[in-house]
């Protein structure tokens, strides 16, 4: 079975906020790591605090092109460029974009459809776009998945944020829930045990797992971990979708775990 992490974080620098690791996480440091886990790829979002993030990203993509791809960012507050970006997306292993959205003025920005130069190319290229956005946005996510169709929406580790526990950190489930009947968005399972109240195997996220999984289906549910945030070890993230969840077996396993990310562009 091919393990692929749906979000890792690679960067040089030593900005990490505290709820991630505070020393670089470098391309060997990943690499080493995966390959005691046994994950056969990895899909990088680079961190949103190393400016250059971007730049390694394209570097560990070009030095090991099937271990690493991209989901890529970029200042929102740009002047729209279509140029630009064709010409962002077309560098080594550049999959699709992903942005954070956290504060006032880029909310805004996006309920107001400010940001709609970039959804028309994404839909144009046919790339995914991941996001990282409060309940407030699924609205107007739903809406910008209506109007373009052939771009692929991800949201997020479940849409959860990092810093909440269950019940808080599920209180959304319903309304992500709604996503699931746009065939164009799909949802990273990553960061899971994070918000899980209990220790291995996480039994306190399973009901909500399961329910995300009945939702979306095993072709839109990409495991993953986000690991640079998290205590347990790569090997019990994995483990914990691949022997714990009775319900996640044969074709619909190998789907989460790995060979759905065709569905992102990765082959």
């Amino acid at each position: 079975m091919q393990i692929v992490d749906a979000q890792i974080h690679l960067w040089t620098n030593d900005k990490a906020p505290p709820h991630h690791r505070q020393q670089p996480f470098r391309i060997d440091d990943a690499l080493r790591a995966m390959n005691v886990a046994g994950v056969d790829r990895a899909i990088n979002c680079p961190a949103i605090w190393d400016p250059q993030a971007n730049a390694y990203a394209v570097e560990a993509a070009r030095l090991h092109p099937d271990r690493f791809a991209t989901l890529g960012w970029f200042n929102l507050d740009r002047e729209p460029d279509s140029q630009f970006l064709d010409e962002f997306v077309r560098q080594p292993g550049m999959l699709g974009l992903r942005f954070v959205f956290w504060n006032q003025e880029q909310l805004e920005s996006f309920a107001a459809g400010k940001l709609d130069w970039i959804w028309e190319a994404a839909d144009r290229l046919g790339i995914p776009v991941g996001f990282t956005l409060p309940t407030s946005l699924y609205g107007p996510l739903a809406s910008v998945a209506v109007r373009y169709p052939r771009m692929r929406v991800i949201v997020d580790h479940l849409g959860v944020s990092p810093f909440l526990k269950i019940p808080e950190a599920v209180a959304h489930l319903d309304d992500l829930l709604l996503l699931a009947t746009r065939p164009n968005i799909a949802v990273k399972a990553t960061g899971v045990p994070g918000m899980a109240t209990d220790a291995y195997p996480f039994a306190s996220t399973h009901s909500a797992l399961k329910r995300v999984f009945e939702a979306f289906g095993p072709r839109r549910v990409f495991w993953g971990t986000d690991i640079t945030r998290l205590a347990p070890s790569w090997r019990e993230c994995i483990t914990l979708f691949s022997e714990e969840l009775p319900w996640l077996k044969g074709d619909d396993l190998e789907l989460v775990m790995g060979r759905a990310v065709d569905w992102v562009g990765w082959s």
